[in-house]
C-alpha cells in the first residue's frame, strides 16, 4: 500500500473524508440534543478539504469575534481538531444548558460559568465526534484536554495554526447547523497528519 498525499487525492478519497465528517458532526449534535434534553434538527453538513491558510475566511470574516475550543487528537492517530461558533449561536447554546431560554444575547462577553459550560460543550462534541471516528475506524482517537478562546477569527485560527502546519497544509473543515426553533451554527476543524490520513483510510478498506 502506498503513502496517502494530498498531492494525488482524489474523489473517491474526498468521498470517504466528507462521510467520516458527517456521521461525526452527526454524532456531535446528537450528543448536544441529548444533553440539552431537545430534539435537534440537523441539516446535511457542508465538508470540504481546505489549506490551512483559507481557513479563516471560509467561516465568517476575518476580524469577527468568535468562539473557538482547540484540543489535541491522541492515540492511535495525530493531529488537532477545533470547533467554533459564531458569537449569537454561542450565547444561545450556552444559555440553554443552564437553564435559560436560549435569549439572545448578541455581541455580550461571557461569564466565566458560562466559558466554562461553553468549555464542557466543546468538550463533550469533540468527544462524540471522534468517538464515531474511532467506531467507524476501529481506531483508539481521544482528545486532549480542550482550551477555549473567545477572540476575533484571525486571531483564533493563527495560533492553532502553527500548530496545524506541524502536521499539513490541509484541514477538513466541516460546517453544520443545527437546533430547534433557532437554528445554531458550528464549525469542526479536523486535521490528521498525513500518516493518520493513511491510517484513517486504510481501516476503512481504502488502498493508494
Amino acid at each position: 500500500m502506498g503513502k496517502f498525499s494530498f498531492d494525488n487525492v482524489n474523489s473517491m478519497y474526498i468521498d470517504v473524508l466528507r462521510e467520516l465528517g458527517n456521521i461525526g458532526a452527526g454524532n456531535a449534535t446528537t450528543a448536544i440534543a441529548s444533553m440539552l434534553n431537545l430534539t435537534i434538527d440537523m441539516k446535511v453538513p457542508n465538508v470540504e478539504l481546505k489549506a490551512v491558510e483559507d481557513l479563516g475566511s471560509a467561516i465568517c470574516p476575518e476580524e469577527e469575534i468568535i468562539v473557538g475550543i482547540f484540543l489535541e487528537v491522541q492515540n492511535d492517530i495525530s493531529g488537532s481538531m477545533m470547533f467554533l461558533m459564531r458569537l449569537k449561536s454561542a450565547h444561545y447554546l450556552v444559555d440553554r444548558l443552564m437553564g435559560g431560554m436560549g435569549g439572545d444575547k448578541g455581541e455580550g462577553e461571557f461569564s466565566e460559568m458560562e466559558l466554562s459550560a461553553m468549555k464542557e460543550i466543546g468538550n463533550i462534541i469533540a468527544g462524540s465526534y471522534l468517538s464515531a471516528l474511532s467506531t467507524m475506524t476501529n481506531l483508539v482517537i481521544t482528545p486532549s484536554v480542550p482550551y477555549i478562546a473567545v477572540d476575533m477569527a484571525a486571531s483564533i485560527l493563527s495560533v492553532p495554526a502553527i500548530q496545524f502546519g506541524q502536521f499539513g497544509d490541509n484541514a477538513l473543515l466541516i460546517e453544520t447547523e443545527f437546533g430547534d426553533e433557532v437554528m445554531m451554527e458550528g464549525y469542526f476543524i479536523l486535521l490528521p497528519d498525513e500518516d493518520s490520513y493513511d491510517k484513517l483510510l486504510s481501516s476503512l478498506g481504502i488502498t493508494f
